[in-house]
């Protein structure tokens, strides 16, 4: 009987050391950190794999995940600096980097967490006008990330992401911007419609200005065209009336006869085209016209046999009479 009692005894003991071993060997899974406290007071920080503490007198005080989290940033309304009302939400990305440090420094880490990136919205987004607000969320996230990193990192924490996921102004306001990027687009039509009208018309005048300048042009060439046509008629007139003075001078006749006959067809050319005319009157005969005119071919004669070198005719055609309208006697 007494040896039965000593079994069960010994029996006992193993049973014993057995709980003790198994409660003094800690198993830490990947992506977590166990704190160890002693008699309440903080010791050490078991890492994942197997530990040893010691039963009954070590326990562990908090089990933190060391792998990254994300907390959901609930709405809430934000005032901007002109006055207007959004409502904003978004998400926080947070690793815990001392699990020490993130147990006993802080009560309430996500809540903690939250906490400070929901009132860091509010303080940037409150700083900055609606438009702003609007087209620079690569900026509200910067800034808000900064702040709340730099208010984690006495627990431990790193605050590796914020992000803003939505932001939306009331209805109203919503309608006002419409009507607003509206009118802008209506007002850069019109302007780039008005800078088309006022190209076409400087094109317009640019091409008139030229028109005219070419015009002028044209109308300076046929003045100095016709100004020497004048001259060179001009020229040939002196030189016919020199030609004519000359054979004057000598005595011939008949230059004398081709410069009368000459103002008589022009006298009578002017008589017969007038527009008031339609009843000629001769105040002559018919035949001193002609005779004019044979004067005026036998000087024409005369030319062109001197220009060929020949000897000048001596014969005469009988003279007309351009004075008296008959033939010579």
């Amino acid at each position: 009987m007494p040896i039965a009692g000593l079994d069960i005894v010994l029996i006992g003991l193993v049973v014993l050391v057995i709980l003790i071993f198994f409660a003094g060997v800690k198993t830490v899974p990947q992506g977590f950190n166990y704190t160890i406290e002693r008699f309440g007071r903080y010791r050490k920080t078991l890492t994942p794999g197997l530990n040893f503490i010691i039963p009954f007198i070590d326990r562990v005080g908090h089990k933190l995940n060391m792998m990254e989290q994300v907390l959901d940033v609930p709405t809430q309304e934000v005032i901007t600096r002109d006055n207007a009302t959004v409502s904003a939400d978004g998400v926080t990305f947070y690793q815990v980097l001392e699990a020490s440090r993130a147990a006993y420094e802080v009560l309430g880490l996500q809540n903690a967490i939250l906490n400070l990136t929901m009132t860091n919205i509010r303080s940037v987004m409150g700083s900055m006008d609606l438009d702003a607000l609007l087209s620079n969320r690569d900026e509200i996230n910067a800034k808000i990330l900064r702040v709340v990193d730099a208010a984690a990192e006495p627990w431990g924490v790193k605050i590796t992401r914020i992000e803003i996921k939505d932001i939306n102004p009331p209805r109203d306001l919503v309608d006002a911007m419409a009507r607003q990027m509206k009118a802008e687009r209506d007002k850069r039509a019109s302007i780039l419609e008005a800078e088309g009208k006022r190209q076409s018309e400087i094109l317009k005048a640019e091409g008139e200005k030229q028109s005219l300048i070419l015009e002028a042009e044209g109308r300076r060439e046929s003045a100095f065209r016709d100004a020497e046509a004048r001259e060179r008629e001009a020229e040939a007139e002196a030189k016919a009336t020199q030609m004519v003075s000359s054979a004057i001078a000598s005595g011939d006749v008949q230059a004398i006869n081709y410069f009368v006959a000459n103002k008589y067809v022009e006298a009578f050319k002017e008589l017969a085209t007038s527009r008031n005319q339609k009843t000629l009157i001769l105040p002559m005969e018919a035949t001193s016209l002609l005779g004019a005119l044979s004067g005026i071919g036998e000087i024409a004669k005369e030319a062109f046999s001197d220009d060929k070198g020949g000897s000048r005719t001596s014969s005469r055609i009988p003279n007309t009479g351009a004075n008296e309208g008959g033939p010579e006697r």
